[in-house]
């Protein structure tokens, strides 16, 4: 097995007492804090912050890991705050991605075999199990626990002290135990663009999926029936079709 040596970019800035093992790539104006420590099959882009105590790429913890060669991969821009861990992939899917412009926060555990994707904040202690996937502009807030395998949807927002054990669909809110649909994210959606004329459409579709109380794949097909095909509905719609393990609850009663 060919293993690459230590490669540095350019303008890095090193703390004390940090570890970097063998096999790990830098990338230009990265700044790595004090006793951060960095393992094997860790590869962080350019422009990144990387406070101190941080474990990237420590071994998976997984009973199923039987040291096999994985990675953990990092892009650019990305804050990555005191105390954060972040496990390398097992045979799953051989590595663990965290996308482009990030805010992880302190204390956050995001587990082997995870895809984070671009612009997310991962609260203060938020933990992460393995093979969770988050969509781009995801925000899930402090102390928040996400099962193995649950898919969070892209332009999401998670309430602090939640527990997410099903699937979130993109463009929504979501808080309480057991989890469920508070509604759009109008101030992300706001942020990112999204006009008013996009806006209703998202919150009609999302009345009929979640408050007229119609069962699912009845309440798909009125959508694909209803509604001008766009991006979002489409989004909307293959994301809770393929969803495996179901998603959150509507309104409570």
């Amino acid at each position: 097995m060919f293993i690459r040596t230590l490669l540095w970019g350019t303008n890095i800035t090193l703390g004390n007492f940090t570890t970097i093992e063998d096999d790990v790539i830098i990338g230009d104006n990265t700044c790595i804090g004090n006793n951060v420590t960095i393992l094997s099959g860790t590869r962080i882009g350019a422009n990144c912050q990387i406070h101190s105590n941080v474990i990237l790429g420590g071994i998976p913890q997984d009973l199923k890991y039987r040291n096999e060669y994985t990675l953990l991969e990092i892009g650019d821009d990305n804050m990555i705050r005191e105390f954060v861990t972040i496990n390398k992939g097992t045979a799953s899917k051989m590595k663990t991605v965290i996308g482009n412009s990030n805010l992880i926060m302190s204390n956050a555990h995001i587990g082997h075999d995870c895809t984070i994707g671009n612009n997310c904040v991962i609260g203060f202690s938020v933990g992460m199990a393995g093979e969770v996937q988050v969509g781009d502009w995801s925000n899930i807030s402090g102390l928040t626990a996400v099962h193995q395998f649950s898919i969070i949807g892209e332009h999401t927002m998670i309430s602090g002290l939640s527990r997410v054990v099903k699937d979130v669909p993109p463009y929504i809110i979501v808080a309480h135990d057991p989890l469920q649909y508070l509604g759009l994210n109008l101030v992300g959606l706001k942020r990112r663009g999204f006009d008013s004329k996009k806006l209703e459409e998202l919150k009609a579709i999302y009345r009929i999926l979640f408050q007229e109380k119609r069962n699912t794949k009845f309440a798909l097909q009125l959508i694909e029936n209803e509604f001008e095909q766009t991006i979002e509905r489409d989004k909307v719609l293959d994301f809770i079709r393929h969803s495996k393990r179901g998603i959150v609850k509507g309104y409570r009663e």
